[in-house]
């Protein structure tokens, strides 16, 4: 892959100019985004103020009309304030703390984070939409429909007809070794998962019934395995780990401290943007001149070609903005829409990220099959995948390939590493998590390390995906050349970190302080203060009151703080989200869409 050198010599934003101010949570990252993407402010040490509730961002020149758009942590009646009551409300606290058995609040500001990312896309999407002559457009964006949209799988799942398909409960990796090493296991064989523990000589029981809890984590945010499997592991050396894994086909990999990645950190863009050779061809298909408001990719067809997270959302937040998204799936469909919980006979966590998609089913063995996937790429603006390095070019489907046949597409890519790490292990979440310090991150430093089973970075990855080929079409309209994306979870993990990250490199604590964003419990749940007000909060005894009583003696102090949400099902009804979650068709429960165009 091209180095960030080469691959930042042209950019989207190039030549335009941005403001923005307001909480420095979401504007130090949406600044960060708009340099990368090319471009220039008029205050460059400033990333927004802490007193203000929103934050504002307009992008000017260009030729473009000027684009606004505004980010707030929630509607003001909602009572949230800040990232801690975000989580809160949107069951975040609640998903994240599943392998405790109690609400945690994430010591990372992911609401924050995904919100900003969120805001950059409206921007991009506004400029594209402007390209393509619609009109500008004000853009907005609040954090508590980025935690919704963060939570969406999980939420649906709730919602659904019947019960998961493993037990919700709590447990999980990282397992812990017996020279002290914490450390992730990560497989998706069954027979490498025996094999593993058989080689450490788990007992036969504990590997059986360890299986499903380990493969449905992704689903559930937690893994109830039997205690034996942590006492196998803790009985072995890390070298013997190592070495079992290897034998087993499994992959293992050390917890790695937030000093480390800071160490190796090399400063690259979350994503790459590469112009292809040639030019836009003359033709193409037809689209309208004019697309219609709030849908600036109206009249726009996306190929999508993922698998479980990271590249589905990316391709469903597309659609959102207007763009047709066609699904290649294998021969007989793709084997998730069955995965339980289901709705209406489908898959509720499926529909999550796929609903209103049209599905085409490509063989990509075949090579009849693969000549059909171009001759639909030769008439498409984006194709979008996430299949395991190397895999595209050896089916003669990357990005060189398929400029052959349509000059002008965004050939994109989500991947685990985006060829960065050389010892780099499987690609996956809970990995990713583990090697760039994300555990760390996470948990305040009165816990120990753990990445969350929470898939940050598939949800993380997959906006930052989005965003990436919002670029790769802008850098389009402006230039006229199709344009490679690649995209990472490596760059989603660099990109929550960035706070810890950088405090590491300064020789400071990367790490929140003990008790960081901990929920307090009542006589009937759970509430969180905002964080300004947490130390205050934390002096008053709560826990004979119930949650509502709680909430007014804390706000006849002056504190703000709000209830956790426990059970995701009840969300449809909270007053806090007043007509946001809505059924579709199937009867799953559905966010709203993230941004709104006016």
């Amino acid at each position: 892959m091209a180095s960030p050198a080469t691959t930042q010599t042209v950019r989207p934003l190039d030549t335009l100019r941005f403001d923005t101010s307001g909480p420095p949570q979401i504007t130090s990252v949406l600044t960060d985004h708009l340099r990368l993407l090319g471009a220039r402010t008029d205050r460059p040490g400033a990333v927004g103020h802490g007193d203000a509730p929103a934050a504002g961002t307009t992008l000017t020149g260009g030729g473009f009309e000027p684009a606004h758009a505004t980010a707030a942590w929630a509607d003001p009646a909602s009572g949230l304030a800040d990232e801690a009551t975000v989580q809160a409300a949107t069951g975040m606290m609640a998903v994240h703390g599943r392998r405790d058995g109690t609400p945690r609040g994430l010591a990372v500001d992911y609401a924050a984070t995904a919100t900003a990312v969120l805001t950059v896309q409206g921007l991009l999407a506004n400029l594209v939409g402007q390209a393509r002559g619609g009109a500008a457009a004000q853009v907005t964006t609040s954090a508590d429909r980025a935690g919704l949209l963060a939570v969406s799988q999980y939420l649906a799942a709730a919602g659904a007809d019947e019960g998961e398909a493993a037990e919700i409960a709590a447990g999980g990796p990282p397992f812990t070794s017996a020279d002290g090493i914490l450390f992730e296991l990560e497989t998706l064989d069954p027979g490498a998962w025996a094999a593993f523990w058989q080689a450490l000589e788990a007992p036969r029981e504990a590997l059986r019934a360890g299986w499903r809890p380990f493969q449905f984590r992704y689903a559930t945010a937690c893994a109830p395995l039997p205690a034996a499997l942590h006492t196998t592991a803790r009985s072995h050396g890390w070298d013997r780990i190592r070495r079992a894994a290897a034998a087993s086909g499994s992959e293992v990999c050390a917890l790695r401290s937030l000093a480390d990645r800071a160490a190796e950190h090399d400063g690259a863009a979350p994503w790459f943007l590469t112009p292809t050779p040639g030019g836009a061809p003359a033709g193409g298909p037809a689209r309208p001149s004019v697309p219609p408001a709030g849908r600036p990719l109206a009249g726009l067809t996306v190929l999508e070609a993922g698998r479980r997270i990271q590249a589905p959302l990316a391709a469903h937040l597309l659609g959102l903005l207007g763009a047709e998204v066609i699904r290649i799936e294998p021969p007989g469909g793709d084997p998730l829409r069955g995965m339980p919980p289901a709705c209406s006979g489908i898959s509720a966590r499926w529909l999550a990220l796929n609903r209103g998609k049209r599905a085409v089913e490509i063989d990509i063995k075949a090579e009849a099959d693969r000549d059909r996937l171009r001759e639909m790429a030769a008439h498409a603006d984006v194709f979008l995948h996430n299949w395991a390095p190397g895999k595209a070019a050896a089916l003669g489907l990357d990005a060189d390939d398929l400029a052959r046949v349509n000059p002008a597409l965004v050939h994109a890519y989500t991947s685990g590493w985006a060829g960065r790490l050389d010892d780099a292990p499987m690609g996956t979440d809970f990995m990713v998590q583990a090697r760039t310090g994300v555990g760390e991150a996470a948990r305040p430093e009165d816990e120990v390390p753990a990445p969350s089973l929470m898939t940050l970075l598939d949800v993380l990855g997959g906006l930052l995906g989005a965003e990436a080929v919002l670029a790769g079409l802008l850098l389009r309209e402006r230039t006229g050349y199709g344009v490679r994306v690649d995209s990472s979870l490596l760059g989603a993990a660099d990109t929550l970190t960035g706070p810890a990250l950088r405090r590491a490199a300064r020789g400071e604590n990367p790490r929140r302080p003990a008790g960081f964003r901990r929920p307090l419990v009542t006589a009937d749940g759970w509430i969180a203060p905002a964080d300004a007000d947490a130390r205050a909060a934390a002096g008053h005894d709560l826990r004979a009151l119930p949650t509502g009583e709680a909430l007014a003696r804390l706000r006849e102090h002056g504190l703000t703080a709000t209830a956790v949400t426990t059970e995701l099902s009840d969300l449809h009804h909270d007053p806090r989200f007043a007509g946001s979650i809505g059924l579709d068709t199937h009867g799953a429960p559905a966010v709203p869409d993230p941004w709104s165009f006016v």
